[in-house]
């Protein structure tokens, strides 16, 4: 039985840094493959840090084909009714979350180091819970969310299929326009989330366009398409934003998810996408313990 990489379900933590690398110019799969190794150890704590590796799907088929899944692709981006969702890749991703941002930055450096022989750092940004795991729209987030024992089933790739025990996982940087969304009297506001904001209920007359009308999808079996959320929010005073990290056995659920946000399904979009922005978007496979044990042998 395959070992997903503990720290995409590791509760608990306060603190978050994301990191994204691109490669360096004639680094070949076997350097970034010995680099990627170096983070053996650390994938179970450092410190009291869970971190999560997430590599671009066309850089892991080069450099694991046999564990990559026959659906990994990258991410393609969307165009939607006047809005739009970038595609950002890069090559590496590496999600840090643990105690405080002292601990989280001493680690961000060790594995900036790490990484060094094979990859540069293009992107960094540390988040953080909010109140009691809200939003600072000041909504709870991730109330859609399985519970933790259910996550592994939502979450990662079954036994018997390649990439067994690994995750398909998008990431995005939303940037919020608070003085907007906050002018809204909060009847409004809920209209635009689909829930009361004080205890997360979802509304019995949520618009069509409502954030969790457009989220909440079925199969053609009635099925929920479940993903699980793992977002913080980022912030400083001139910025200040979502940070969305998500996990799926199937990378076809963000697709769909994504689409009807911004139209491209039925032309309605999601309220929500008036008062925020995706200004990035990419898509990574988080590789089981056991295919990252391989690497560099």
């Amino acid at each position: 039985m395959t070992t997903p990489q503990p720290g995409i379900f590791a509760q608990g933590t306060r603190s978050q840094y994301h990191l994204e690398f691109d490669l360096l110019p004639n680094v070949d799969p076997p350097e970034v493959a010995v680099a990627l190794s170096s983070l053996r150890e650390p994938l179970v704590t450092a410190g009291g840090t869970n971190i999560v590796v997430g590599v671009r799907g066309s850089l892991w088929q080069r450099i694991a084909p046999d564990d990559a899944p026959a659906n990994l692709h990258d991410f393609a981006g969307v165009d939607g009714d006047g809005r739009s969702v970038p595609s950002t890749p890069h090559d590496l991703w590496v999600w840090l979350h643990g105690t405080g941002p002292d601990v989280l930055l001493d680690n961000a450096r060790s594995v900036v180091a790490a990484l060094a022989p094979a990859a540069k750092l293009a992107h960094e940004e540390p988040c953080f819970v909010y109140l009691d795991s809200r939003d600072l729209t000041g909504f709870i987030d991730g109330t859609e969310n399985p519970p933790v024992e259910d996550g592994p089933e939502v979450a990662i790739v079954p036994d018997g299929q390649p990439g067994a025990g690994g995750s398909h996982v998008i990431t995005m940087k939303w940037v919020h326009d608070l003085a907007a969304f906050h002018e809204l009297a909060l009847e409004d506001q809920e209209a635009v989330i689909g829930r009361t904001k004080l205890d997360s209920q979802e509304r019995d007359d949520k618009p069509d366009t409502a954030h969790i009308s457009r989220v909440v999808v079925e199969d053609d079996q009635g099925e929920e398409l479940e993903i699980y959320r793992r977002s913080a929010p980022y912030g400083r005073i001139t910025e200040l934003g979502l940070y969305f990290v998500a996990f799926s056995a199937d990378p076809t659920r963000f697709e769909i998810m994504l689409n009807r946000m911004f139209g491209v399904t039925d032309g309605i979009h999601d309220r929500l996408t008036d008062f925020t922005k995706p200004v990035s978007g990419a898509f990574y496979f988080a590789p089981s313990l056991d295919a990252l044990k391989k690497l560099g042998t």
